[in-house]
């Protein structure tokens, strides 16, 4: 079996425990269920491929999920990016910024499908060792 590197074990390491944080956070939410599983999912193949390869079938599943969700929230995105200030993403939410909601969930999936896309190159990376 193929074993990860150093810095690629750190790497690993902190994107488990940053996703973990993400998770813990989601509690708080006020749909937690399904972002809770998300990160902590996304935590759990960082974690795990530490010690195995990863199937790429699940990577890529997986992907193609968050990739259909994060479209369902690429509007609000697009909506804040026409907005004047950019700083109400990181404020407190507005009734009338409906979209910022929407935007930060939107981020977030990109944060999680950058974290697959390194998996599946890694994934690659220790198959062709």
């Amino acid at each position: 079996m193929k074993q990860l590197g150093t810095a690629q074990t750190v790497v690993n390491i902190f994107l488990a425990l940053v996703f973990i944080l993400f998770a813990i956070v989601q509690l708080n939410d006020s749909d937690p269920a399904i972002w809770f599983s998300i990160y902590l999912l996304t935590a759990v193949l960082c974690a795990a491929s530490i010690f195995r390869r990863i199937p790429l079938t699940l990577l890529y599943g997986f992907g193609l999920l968050i990739f259909f969700y994060a479209a369902m929230h690429l509007e609000f995105a697009m909506e804040w990016m026409l907005s004047e200030d950019k700083s109400e993403i990181f404020g407190e939410m507005q009734e009338d910024k409906y979209y910022l909601e929407g935007t930060r969930e939107f981020l977030g999936l990109l944060i999680v499908i950058l974290a697959l896309i390194y998996l599946v190159y890694q994934n690659k990376e220790l198959k062709k060792k």
